[in-house]
This record gives C-alpha cells, sequence and structure tokens, in this order.
C-alpha cells in the first residue's frame, strides 16, 4: 500500500506482527524498568543477573510487573465508566440533551440496591445514584457499596484477607506506590494488592460502567444482526465507530436515521449513511440497536483499506496509531473525538455531553461530504449473522419469562449434566496468536461437550465471524446443551456486550448462586473463564477480578512471569488457597478446551452431581404415586 507523496509503504497491522519479534526480555517479564539503575535483566537460567542491581528477584520483578499491568487495566475500564458516569450525572441535572434515561426501571433497581431512595422523580433518583457512583473512584476508606452484590461467603473471605476494595482510584494509585523501587517486595503481598484492584474494577468501575450505560440507552434484549466487512454499503456513505465509550455514537446512530441525513446523503449520489461498529463500541451499539459490526480489533485498517469508509470515529482503548497512515492513502476522514486521546495526523473533534447533537451532526455533515471524494472501492461480500443482547436480565427471561424468571432453571440443567458448566470467553483477538481463530477452535469443543459459552468483546465477534452466535449453532452442541438451547430458541454462545461488560458474566455467576443447589460461593460452581488471546492489560485485570471472585481463568499467547517459578507456583497454584480460583496459562486453543473442561468436571465432582440423570416424562399413574 503506497502512501501518496511519500516513497516509503504503510504496512498494515497483520504485517507489521510478522515483521516486528517479540522482545524477549518483556515476554518474560524477566526485565525490570521501575528505576534508572537498570534496566536490569533477571533470570533463573544463569544467562542473566539472578537479582537486580536492588537485589529484586525474579519473582519480586514478575509480580510487580504483573500488578503494574493489572492497574493499568483497572484504570482503562474505571476511567470509562466514570466519563459514562459524568454524563449520566448531566442528563440528570438536564444538561445533556441529546440523551435521555431510557431504562427507568433498572434506574429504580439500582436506587434500591445501593439505599438511594424511592424518589418518584428519575431525575432526582439519577442524581442520587450519580453521585454515589462518582463517590467510588474518590472513596479513601470502608467499602465499594457494589461489593455487597457478590454472595455473602465470598464477601466474608475478601474481608478476612482484606481484598475488599476502598475506592477505585486509591487501589490503582497504592498498586503503582506498592511496585516503585523500593516499597513492596514480597510477590504474594503484591498479588493481593493486585487482587484488590483488579476486584475495584470487576465490582466497582465494570459494574458501574454497565448498569449506568443500561439506564441511560436501555438493557439489552436479544437482537439479530451482522458482523464482517461485508456489512459495509457501496452505495452508501460509510461511517465506522471504533473505540470503547458509546456516548457519542449513541448520538450519531439516532440521528442518522433522521431524514435530513438521508436526503443530504441522495443530493450527494448516495442512497443513505450506513453506520458501522468496530471493537467494543460495535458490541454497544450492536446489542441496542442492531447496528452492523465491521469486526475485530485487528480489522480495524482493513475498514479503510475497502476505500469504503467515508469517516471513522475513534475515542479511546485498543485504536492502533497506524490508522492515521492508512487513512492518509485514502479518502477517509480519521476523527478523534476524546479529550484523553489524539493522533498525529487524525483530525480532533472533542466529545462533550452538552454538545453531543451539534457535534454528531458536523460529523454526519462531513462524512456525507466527502462521499464524492472516493476513489476505488473493493469491500468483501463476507457478513455473517448474529444473536446479540445477553445479559442477566435478558438470560433470566429467556430461563422463564416476565413473571416466572429465574436462574434456577440453568442450574437445575447443570445439576442433572444436560449442561456439565459454564465457561467465559472474553478478551482480545492478538496477531501474535491466530487473529481470532483461536476462539472458533476451543470455542466448539466447548459447546460439543455440553458447556454452555458466554462472550464478551472481540473474542465474541471472532466468534460471531465463525457462525457461532445464531440459534442454529445447536446443531453442533452437545445432545444436552442443544437440547436445552432449542427449547429456549439461544444459541450456545451467548453475547453479552463489550469487555467492560464481563461484569455482566460476573453478575450472572452470582445469580447462580443465589438461585441454589450449586454451592453457597461463586468458587464452588463448574465455571471457568479464558482469554485465549488476549492482547490488552485490561484482559489481566478482568482475569484477577475473576480469580479474586472465586472463578479460574485460562490465558493464551503468554503468561506474564511464567518465567519465575516461584512465581508462577504462586499463580497457577498458590492462589487457591486463598481465593479458591487461580490462573492457568495453554497457548492451544484445543489443549485449553481441554484444561476448561477438566476444570468444569471437577468442581461438578466436589458438588456430587458428576453424571448425568435421564429426564423421565412421567405419566398420571407415576404422578400419583408420588409422596407430594
Amino acid at each position: 500500500m503506497d502512501k501518496p507523496g511519500t516513497t516509503g509503504r504503510v504496512i498494515p497491522a497483520l504485517d507489521r506482527a510478522r515483521e516486528i519479534k517479540p522482545c524477549p526480555l518483556g515476554a518474560g517479564e524477566s526485565c525490570c524498568r521501575v528505576c534508572a539503575m537498570g534496566p536490569c535483566r533477571v533470570t533463573e537460567s544463569g544467562k542473566g543477573a539472578r537479582v537486580g542491581v536492588c537485589g529484586a528477584t525474579p519473582d519480586t520483578i514478575a509480580a510487580r510487573n504483573l500488578c503494574r499491568m493489572i492497574a493499568a487495566g483497572t484504570a482503562a475500564h474505571s476511567d470509562h465508566a466514570r466519563e459514562v458516569v459524568q454524563t449520566f450525572c448531566a442528563v440528570a441535572r438536564g444538561t445533556a440533551p441529546g440523551f435521555e434515561l431510557c431504562d427507568r426501571e433498572k434506574l429504580s433497581r439500582l436506587a434500591a440496591q445501593l439505599g438511594c431512595g424511592k424518589a418518584e422523580d428519575p431525575a432526582v433518583l439519577a442524581r442520587e445514584v450519580g453521585k454515589l457512583f462518582l463517590g467510588e473512584f474518590g472513596r479513601q476508606e470502608g467499602e465499594l457499596a457494589l461489593a455487597a452484590l457478590a454472595p455473602p461467603r465470598r464477601l466474608e473471605r475478601w474481608r478476612r484477607l482484606g481484598l475488599v476494595p476502598r475506592g477505585i482510584d486509591r487501589e490503582v494509585v497504592e498498586s503503582l506506590h506498592r511496585t516503585h523501587m523500593g516499597v513492596d517486595q514480597e510477590a504474594l503481598h503484591l498479588l493481593h494488592q493486585g487482587t484488590r484492584t483488579a476486584l475495584a474494577d470487576g465490582w466497582g468501575g465494570s459494574v458501574i460502567a454497565t448498569a449506568v450505560r443500561d439506564v441511560l440507552f436501555g438493557t439489552p434484549r436479544p437482537v439479530r444482526s451482522r458482523v464482517d466487512l461485508g456489512v459495509l454499503k457501496p452505495d452508501c456513505v460509510n461511517i465506522v465507530v471504533h473505540g470503547h465509550e458509546p456516548l457519542l455514537p449513541e448520538v450519531l446512530v439516532r440521528l442518522a436515521a433522521d431524514g435530513e441525513m438521508t436526503a443530504r446523503a441522495r443530493a450527494v449520489g448516495a442512497a443513505g449513511v450506513n453506520i458501522a461498529g468496530m471493537c467494543c463500541t460495535a458490541n454497544e451499539i450492536l446489542m441496542r440497536h442492531d447496528v452492523p459490526v465491521a469486526s475485530h480489533f485487528l480489522q480495524q485498517e482493513l475498514a479503510i483499506i475497502t476505500g469504503a469508509v467515508e469517516l471513522m470515529l475513534v475515542d479511546v482503548q485498543c485504536v492502533m496509531q497506524g490508522l492515521a497512515a492508512v487513512a492518509a492513502c485514502y479518502h477517509t476522514r480519521l476523527v478523534t473525538t476524546s479529550e484523553k486521546a489524539r493522533i498525529k495526523g487524525a483530525r480532533h473533534v472533542e466529545f462533550s455531553p452538552a454538545t453531543a447533537l451539534d457535534t454528531a451532526r458536523e460529523l454526519l455533515y462531513a462524512a456525507i461530504d466527502n462521499f464524492p471524494n472516493r476513489r476505488r472501492v473493493d469491500i468483501p461480500p463476507q457478513a455473517v449473522e448474529l444473536v446479540t443482547g445477553f445479559g442477566q436480565e435478558s438470560i433470566r427471561h429467556a430461563l422463564g419469562g416476565r413473571f416466572r424468571g429465574s436462574y434456577r432453571m440453568l442450574n437445575e440443567n447443570i445439576i442433572n449434566g444436560w449442561i456439565r458448566g459454564v465457561a467465559g470467553v472474553v478478551g482480545c483477538t492478538n496477531p501474535r496468536a491466530a487473529s481470532g481463530a483461536s476462539h472458533g477452535v476451543l470455542v466448539r469443543e466447548l459447546v460439543a461437550n455440553d458447556v454452555l459459552v458466554l462472550v464478551t468483546g472481540c473474542a465474541a465477534l471472532a466468534c460471531a465471524r465463525d457462525g457461532l452466535l445464531v440459534p442454529e449453532a445447536a446443531d453442533s452442541a452437545g445432545p444436552g446443551l442443544r437440547e436445552v438451547c432449542e427449547a429456549l430458541g439461544i444459541p450456545p454462545v451467548l453475547h453479552c456486550g463489550s469487555c467492560v461488560d464481563n461484569s455482566r458474566i460476573l453478575m450472572m455467576a452470582a445469580e447462580m448462586v443465589r438461585a441454589g443447589g450449586l454451592g453457597e460461593d461463586l468458587s464452588d460452581l463448574p465455571v471457568a473463564g479464558c482469554a485465549p488471546e488476549w492482547m490488552s492489560e485490561k484482559a489481566l485485570a478482568v482475569g484477577q477480578y475473576f480469580i479474586g471472585s472465586g472463578i479460574s481463568v485460562g490465558l493464551g499467547v503468554y503468561f506474564p512471569g511464567a518465567d519465575s517459578k516461584e512465581f508462577a507456583a504462586q499463580v497457577f497454584e498458590g492462589l487457591t488457597q486463598d481465593y479458591g480460583a487461580a490462573w492457568f496459562f495453554e497457548p492451544d486453543p484445543q489443549a485449553l478446551a481441554r484444561k476448561i473442561l477438566a476444570h468444569i468436571e471437577e468442581k461438578r465432582r466436589a458438588l456430587g452431581i458428576e453424571g448425568r440423570r435421564e429426564r423421565v416424562l412421567y405419566d398420571m399413574k407415576m404422578r400419583r404415586r408420588l409422596d407430594v
């Protein structure tokens, strides 16, 4: 791909990954970079020093590095939550004209859970809830309010271990302080703080972000849509929204459907305006508006290469700087919208809740006016159907309807063995792994063995491209899971939202404990999580908050610090003693599936439900003999 006005070539990410080899020191986490006496390469193999200049051991260095990555991941998710809450508060004050409180029923439930009163005016209630949520970021003492949503046994364990997060920001800051040179130098102690920080994400920032977005934009319900680059339309003005903050895209989607925009597009020779999502902003507007998805993280540059994208809007997280160089080769206008993130070579139009409508209109005009500047267009024909919109509320409804919805039915099907367990498959797509292909291999194996799979983020989009997110995919499931899916009309792989929506999976697990029959803590459940192609530090924060909550998690690609024997023993085995869960590592997706299946069967044996109970259809004679 030649860049106009240069003698060089622009190389997309997949090609860059082949050309650039991973740093062996960084990949093994055997490099300490926290002070200017280093960087120190510290290994146990004899190929480098056995301790750093300050005496830091490989285990301390590995724990520091993991703790810092968890802190960065927690900061990313939670700062995203803060942005959403600030918009929510502006809506409650009446200073954000482009937004409204869409799910007032969920707002009332939230207020009741948090003890915010029962005001009849939704705006008053929203102000109280918003004030409480903002306070969770800066809290200095006590416990996060939302930690009380955890099962009582788990909360007791956290209190005994001193792991209940205080304030979200406080835990991030303390993690960075402890990992500064010369502070916390005991690996397990560092891991405990990393866990408390991750829990501030899982039971704090992520739960807040998901709940507030549901109130603002509506709680998702199952809808059909399509995924892959084939959703771009050759005769329409194409706008791709990419990133993780759905605030401006929500307004953009509504405004694009206005007759004025259609008329303006037709005036320049287009049939209309087509909006497509990319990455986790895609998951957000997909779940609520069935807006089609151009695909996952690794295809962001490829969308521009089709030559059919008039405008790409980006905000925060997982946005490649290489987009600017690729966009310069085409007519695509690249626009950044967050005050936190700019890219050299891109235009910046900053989002504000107060001016969202005007900003969205300006951007739509710019995209439409750019349509005549198109050159060659080459859109791949592929586009696959998917069903999305699953969360704790919609799954409860699917299990029993509006009045009888309960997780008891799911638990009963796990107890009788028709469903062996539940697996969360989350995280990114990674060019160092199989660029999304690992997810299909892994998930097909789990589904074939009667494991219900919950997916989020780019992992969900990779599974969707493999045709796994439609009810028809139940044909490839084991006989028990297939029967349950056919009875309920659901896919065997449920799309639960963006990466911050891993909190939905956490809440579903808590619902399973409350429904009864599968133990009294999250660590009793036949449930596991994994991120086969993780890329972002957010994935480590997510994994650690699931482990701290009692659910074991597997990683593919590589595991930070696995080269340090004592540290590896702690994260792969030692954490189980305190948390009832630990990490496991397996880069091969087939082998990773086998490990998850073995873990689920181990949990079933502990519960005494390792077998499978055949269903019996009772006739009237048998019913009369029942002792009720």
